[in-house]
């Protein structure tokens, strides 16, 4: 039987109707629901989103969309969280919302978004041995934007005469010297974290993260960061992101009110962690040492993350792969790599591996042993079986090697010979040459300063640094001999860029800013990678060196192509050099062509090696 509605009655029903879905509207979201949105057609088809709000756990969450669905719903100790557990895999881009219903009314709703991902976003690729990479710290390195240094309810404000306060560089800072970066000739930026560091003190360097999802507004915003990726990208350069999942700041939101007492370590007195890396990989270990020195605290400021809590876990994954897909960065560089559970650290690494199959990581494994620091590589021999899925990691070996072989006389094992017999353990990585080699970074001290401030020496490391193995990293400021020492405090070796604030009295991102010695290391520098980004065999070009004799070193790369030899000289004075003793690589050539100098030799029998250099040899 047909009924028939008459007119008033239907427009009473829409304007009810209508009232509904405005009240519906009106009720407010929960206070954070992270990730905010995510995308449709990623590898893995489960998304874990952590929503927070005022007893949400006592509310049912219905979800209004097309193929997508709640696979599971977690209510954990704290009543203001839930974790919802959603199948996206036949999901389309587009919005759905996500209503959490009490008592048959809607208490709150979210209107969640998936968006379309970018193309080709999966092939992104990472950085490798082709690429150069400049460190900087954003808060250090340049101030461009001038009307965010003090954001309100802040708890830190801008204090530039205080070592260890926040000195106002920001994002903006970094776009407006992207030029300067390329004429250097680096290819890559690694910056220090920019995400929010809400806390009373020692914010500027970014490691006690309070907001896993935001930009510190004083430095800038997310849009802020995705223009910075996009403007280095123009210019051929890669933007490698700071991650930290070892611990949070001490004021991150959710420290008033954790989900779960086990979301981190937390002891009867403030315990700090040992930092004895070793206790990871040896056999031998006592489960006391291994637990300190994971469950201990980094800082009194830095709250240790317990990622064996599996929520906690899928969270700092989601992030990682969130950041990527968002910004479009090229690589990730993990801080305190040891320090989480390693089982979780190569879960994490194989899940972004999976999503990002040309993606570069590389974790810090501050580690003084090439047979620990090879542990965490991927895919290497280990006695334990274990994997990390790391495609690099940072060379501290040959960083302590560098600053000891350029500074002591030569002996039997003393010398240059450092370097060598640090080259020569490169059997124990799965791959030596994806390993990032470095002189200094933000948590040393500077290069020059370990090398006595010896300018001849400073450009031989250099030379050394951008010629051997490996991906070459080079800490901002070098280039202009900064100096500072890691015991004088942190603020010490972290100084301004000068030039980098307007009014400051000198300008070193200008050749007329800078001295005659800091223009022969920038130019040094600046040569050197010039000549490097376009030569393949410094890249993966094999790698032949021989014995240091006198204090004189020389290695070849080499590929079908191409040879160079390097010859780096640590003696006050003139060295002759019996060209016979390499013959084995010299084979077949009959000049040589110093990129440095443009000085040629004609044929190969001895040459005059000056004192105190290095040569970049074109072999013909």
């Amino acid at each position: 039987m047909k009924i028939l509605i008459k007119k008033p009655v239907l427009v009473i029903s829409l304007i009810l109707s209508f009232i509904l879905l405005k009240n519906a509207a009106a009720q407010p979201a929960p206070d954070y629901v992270e990730p905010p949105f995510w995308w449709a057609d990623m590898y893995h088809t489960d998304l874990q989103i952590m929503v927070y709000g005022p007893d949400i756990s006592l509310t049912r969450p219905v979800i209004e969309g097309e193929n997508v669905s709640i696979i599971e719903t977690v209510v954990v100790e704290s009543p203001n969280y839930l974790f919802l557990y959603l199948d996206i895999g036949n999901a389309n881009p587009g919005k759905f919302e996500i209503s959490f219903i009490k008592n048959g009314q809607r208490k709150f709703y979210y209107e969640y978004e998936l968006k379309k991902r970018k193309a080709g976003s999966a092939y992104r690729h990472g950085f490798n041995a082709a690429d150069a990479i400049y460190l900087l710290m954003p808060d250090r390195f340049a101030k461009g934007d001038m009307n965010n240094d003090n954001t309100g309810d802040m708890m830190e404000q801008i204090d530039r005469s205080n070592p260890d306060g926040r000195h106002g560089g920001n994002i903006q800072g970094i776009i407006n010297k992207l030029d300067y970066i390329k004429s250097l000739g680096f290819t890559s930026i690694w910056h220090n974290p920019v995400l929010e560091n809400d806390q009373p003190a020692f914010t500027y360097h970014g490691y006690a993260i309070t907001d896993f999802y935001n930009v510190d507004p004083r430095l800038g915003t997310n849009e802020d960061y995705l223009r910075l990726v996009r403007e280095a990208d123009k210019r051929g350069i890669s933007i490698i992101k700071d991650m930290i999942f070892n611990h949070c700041g001490k004021f991150h939101w959710w420290m008033e009110d954790l989900p779960t007492s086990d979301w981190i370590h937390e002891w009867d007195e403030y315990t700090r962690t040992t930092y004895r890396g070793t206790t990871i990989v040896d056999p031998h270990v006592a489960q006391s040492d291994l637990d300190l020195m994971l469950k201990g605290w980094f800082d009194v400021w830095m709250p240790d993350l317990n990622q064996r809590n599996r929520l906690l876990a899928g969270y700092l994954i989601q992030n990682s792969v969130w950041w990527i897909e968002y910004s479009g960065i090229n690589g990730i560089r993990m801080d305190t790599q040891p320090y989480p559970y390693k089982e979780f650290m190569a879960d994490w690494a194989n899940y972004v591996m999976n999503e990002y199959p040309y993606f570069t990581i590389v974790g810090e494994a501050w580690l003084p042993y090439p047979s620990l620091v090879s542990y965490y590589q991927g895919y290497a021999l280990n006695h334990d079986g274990y994997n990390s899925f790391l495609t690099s990691v940072f060379d501290f070996p040959l960083f302590y090697a560098v600053i000891e072989a350029f500074n002591e006389e030569a002996s039997w094992d003393t010398g240059l010979i450092k370097l060598y017999n640090t080259l020569a353990q490169d059997f124990l990585y799965p791959n030596p040459y994806d390993l990032v080699i470095f002189g200094d970074n933000h948590d040393t001290d500077r290069l020059f300063t370990s090398l006595e401030e010896n300018v001849d020496r400073m450009k031989m490391a250099l030379t050394f640094l951008l010629t051997t193995r490996g991906i070459p990293m080079i800490y901002s400021g070098t280039e202009i001999l900064k100096t500072g020492v890691e015991s004088k405090g942190h603020g010490e070796m972290r100084k301004d860029f000068p030039g980098g604030w307007p009014g400051d009295p000198v300008n070193a991102f200008t050749k007329q800013g800078r001295n005659v010695d800091q223009n022969k290391v920038w130019d040094h520098i600046s040569k050197i990678l010039n000549y490097r980004k376009h030569k393949e065999v410094l890249h993966y070009g094999w790698l032949k060196h021989f014995v240091p004799d006198d204090n004189v070193y020389v290695y070849f790369r080499y590929d079908e192509i191409d040879t160079v030899m390097i010859i780096l000289n640590n003696n006050e004075s003139n060295m002759k050099l019996d060209m016979s003793r390499f013959a084995e690589a010299t084979q077949g050539f009959s000049k040589a062509t110093d990129i440095l100098s443009g000085k040629t030799f004609d044929g190969f029998n001895e040459w005059d090696i000056p004192g105190m250099s290095s040569l970049i040899l074109e072999l013909e």
